[in-house]
Protein backbone atom coordinates (compact mmCIF):
# COMPACT_ATOMS: atom_id res chain seq x y z
CA UNK A 1 0.00 0.00 0.00
CA UNK A 2 1.00 3.33 -0.91
CA UNK A 3 1.84 6.10 1.82
CA UNK A 4 0.01 9.03 1.55
CA UNK A 5 1.75 12.10 2.29
CA UNK A 6 0.91 15.25 4.08
CA UNK A 7 -1.73 17.08 1.93
CA UNK A 8 0.43 20.54 1.62
CA UNK A 9 -0.76 23.79 2.89
CA UNK A 10 -0.92 26.85 0.96
CA UNK A 11 -0.93 30.19 1.84
CA UNK A 12 -3.94 32.35 0.59
CA UNK A 13 -3.39 35.63 -0.45
CA UNK A 14 -6.71 36.82 1.79
CA UNK A 15 -5.40 35.15 5.19
CA UNK A 16 -4.73 38.29 6.71
CA UNK A 17 -8.57 39.38 5.93
CA UNK A 18 -11.63 37.71 7.89
CA UNK A 19 -14.63 39.35 5.49
CA UNK A 20 -13.22 39.90 2.34
CA UNK A 21 -16.83 40.93 1.09
CA UNK A 22 -18.64 43.05 3.42
CA UNK A 23 -21.96 40.82 5.07
CA UNK A 24 -25.73 41.28 3.86
CA UNK A 25 -28.03 41.01 1.26
CA UNK A 26 -27.88 42.45 -1.73
CA UNK A 27 -30.01 42.91 -4.55
CA UNK A 28 -29.03 43.71 -7.86
CA UNK A 29 -31.21 45.39 -10.84
CA UNK A 30 -31.13 45.74 -14.37
CA UNK A 31 -33.08 48.44 -15.09
CA UNK A 32 -34.76 48.20 -18.72
CA UNK A 33 -37.46 49.70 -20.97
CA UNK A 34 -39.75 47.41 -19.89
CA UNK A 35 -38.86 45.24 -17.15
CA UNK A 36 -36.08 45.69 -14.38
CA UNK A 37 -34.62 42.45 -13.57
CA UNK A 38 -34.04 42.01 -10.00
CA UNK A 39 -31.42 39.29 -8.37
CA UNK A 40 -30.24 38.86 -4.86
CA UNK A 41 -27.42 37.51 -3.14
CA UNK A 42 -26.98 35.14 0.31
CA UNK A 43 -25.58 36.83 3.43
CA UNK A 44 -21.89 36.01 2.62
CA UNK A 45 -22.05 37.99 -0.78
CA UNK A 46 -20.89 34.49 -2.42
CA UNK A 47 -23.48 33.98 -4.85
CA UNK A 48 -26.22 36.15 -6.87
CA UNK A 49 -29.65 34.34 -8.28
CA UNK A 50 -32.46 35.25 -9.46
CA UNK A 51 -35.09 36.75 -7.70
CA UNK A 52 -37.93 38.44 -10.11
CA UNK A 53 -39.27 40.69 -12.97
CA UNK A 54 -40.53 43.19 -12.27
CA UNK A 55 -42.82 45.53 -14.65
CA UNK A 56 -41.96 49.16 -15.72
CA UNK A 57 -44.04 51.66 -14.76
CA UNK A 58 -46.31 52.57 -11.98
CA UNK A 59 -45.51 50.86 -8.72
CA UNK A 60 -41.75 49.28 -10.15
CA UNK A 61 -40.27 51.33 -7.02
CA UNK A 62 -42.06 50.40 -4.87
CA UNK A 63 -41.98 46.63 -5.17
CA UNK A 64 -38.15 46.50 -5.40
CA UNK A 65 -38.31 48.76 -2.08
CA UNK A 66 -40.49 45.71 -1.00
CA UNK A 67 -37.87 43.40 -2.37
CA UNK A 68 -34.99 44.87 -0.53
CA UNK A 69 -36.90 45.27 2.94
CA UNK A 70 -38.60 41.17 2.64
CA UNK A 71 -34.80 40.63 1.94
CA UNK A 72 -32.97 42.82 4.80
CA UNK A 73 -30.66 44.17 1.74
CA UNK A 74 -27.83 46.47 3.22
CA UNK A 75 -27.66 47.66 -0.67
CA UNK A 76 -28.91 47.89 -4.24
CA UNK A 77 -26.47 47.66 -6.68
CA UNK A 78 -27.82 48.98 -9.81
CA UNK A 79 -27.02 48.67 -12.84
CA UNK A 80 -25.39 51.35 -15.23
CA UNK A 81 -25.45 51.10 -18.91
CA UNK A 82 -21.98 52.50 -20.02
CA UNK A 83 -21.40 52.46 -24.25
CA UNK A 84 -18.71 50.38 -24.65
CA UNK A 85 -17.22 53.87 -25.94
CA UNK A 86 -17.12 54.86 -22.30
CA UNK A 87 -20.00 57.97 -23.02
CA UNK A 88 -23.23 57.46 -21.65
CA UNK A 89 -26.26 56.85 -23.36
CA UNK A 90 -30.01 58.03 -23.68
CA UNK A 91 -30.38 54.44 -20.99
CA UNK A 92 -27.56 55.87 -18.82
CA UNK A 93 -29.52 58.67 -17.69
CA UNK A 94 -32.51 56.67 -17.26
CA UNK A 95 -30.59 53.94 -15.05
CA UNK A 96 -29.72 57.08 -12.74
CA UNK A 97 -32.69 58.62 -12.28
CA UNK A 98 -34.23 55.24 -11.24
CA UNK A 99 -31.16 54.39 -8.97
CA UNK A 100 -32.15 58.19 -7.67
CA UNK A 101 -35.56 57.49 -6.88
CA UNK A 102 -34.81 54.64 -5.68
CA UNK A 103 -32.56 55.39 -3.39
CA UNK A 104 -35.65 57.53 -1.79
CA UNK A 105 -38.00 55.33 -1.20
CA UNK A 106 -35.94 52.89 0.40
CA UNK A 107 -33.26 52.63 3.59
CA UNK A 108 -30.72 50.61 1.76
CA UNK A 109 -27.67 52.01 0.07
CA UNK A 110 -27.75 52.08 -3.33
CA UNK A 111 -24.65 51.73 -5.55
CA UNK A 112 -24.01 52.76 -9.16
CA UNK A 113 -21.58 50.25 -11.06
CA UNK A 114 -20.75 49.73 -15.13
CA UNK A 115 -22.89 46.89 -16.46
CA UNK A 116 -21.39 47.18 -20.22
CA UNK A 117 -22.79 43.64 -21.81
CA UNK A 118 -24.32 42.04 -19.03
CA UNK A 119 -27.70 41.59 -21.40
CA UNK A 120 -25.58 40.41 -24.14
CA UNK A 121 -24.08 38.16 -21.50
CA UNK A 122 -27.30 37.11 -20.02
CA UNK A 123 -28.65 36.45 -24.15
CA UNK A 124 -25.70 34.50 -24.57
CA UNK A 125 -26.09 32.11 -21.42
CA UNK A 126 -29.61 31.51 -22.14
CA UNK A 127 -29.06 30.41 -25.89
CA UNK A 128 -26.21 28.82 -24.49
CA UNK A 129 -28.68 26.52 -21.96
CA UNK A 130 -30.93 25.79 -25.11
CA UNK A 131 -33.45 28.31 -24.78
CA UNK A 132 -34.96 31.22 -27.55
CA UNK A 133 -34.95 35.29 -27.03
CA UNK A 134 -38.66 35.00 -27.34
CA UNK A 135 -39.91 33.07 -24.48
CA UNK A 136 -36.85 34.17 -22.36
CA UNK A 137 -37.74 37.47 -22.10
CA UNK A 138 -38.61 37.63 -18.62
CA UNK A 139 -35.67 36.00 -17.91
CA UNK A 140 -32.96 37.63 -19.60
CA UNK A 141 -33.27 40.76 -16.98
CA UNK A 142 -32.91 38.33 -14.67
CA UNK A 143 -30.01 36.68 -15.75
CA UNK A 144 -29.01 40.15 -16.48
CA UNK A 145 -29.17 41.45 -12.79
CA UNK A 146 -27.46 38.60 -11.54
CA UNK A 147 -24.33 39.06 -13.92
CA UNK A 148 -24.84 42.52 -12.65
CA UNK A 149 -24.72 41.76 -8.94
CA UNK A 150 -22.26 39.00 -9.09
CA UNK A 151 -19.64 41.30 -10.51
CA UNK A 152 -19.96 43.64 -8.43
CA UNK A 153 -19.63 41.09 -5.73
CA UNK A 154 -16.41 39.40 -7.41
CA UNK A 155 -15.58 43.07 -7.66
CA UNK A 156 -15.24 43.76 -3.84
CA UNK A 157 -13.96 40.54 -3.26
CA UNK A 158 -10.97 40.85 -5.39
CA UNK A 159 -10.34 44.89 -4.93
CA UNK A 160 -10.64 44.66 -1.10
CA UNK A 161 -13.24 47.80 -1.43
CA UNK A 162 -17.25 48.41 -2.61
CA UNK A 163 -17.60 48.59 -6.20
CA UNK A 164 -19.20 51.78 -8.10
CA UNK A 165 -20.35 54.43 -6.65
CA UNK A 166 -23.00 55.38 -3.53
CA UNK A 167 -26.29 57.00 -5.31
CA UNK A 168 -26.93 60.52 -3.59
CA UNK A 169 -30.91 60.80 -4.28
CA UNK A 170 -30.75 64.47 -4.16
CA UNK A 171 -28.15 64.40 -7.09
CA UNK A 172 -29.86 66.69 -10.04
CA UNK A 173 -30.00 64.70 -13.86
Amino acid sequence: MWARSPPRSRPSRRLSRAEPVRPGVRLGVDVGTARIGVARCDFHGMLATPLETVKRGPGDLARIAELAIEYDAVEIVVGLPIALSGRETASTEDAKLFARELASVQPATVRMVDERLSTVSANAALRASGRNAKNSRSVVDQVAAVIILQHALDFERSAESPPGVVVDQREGS
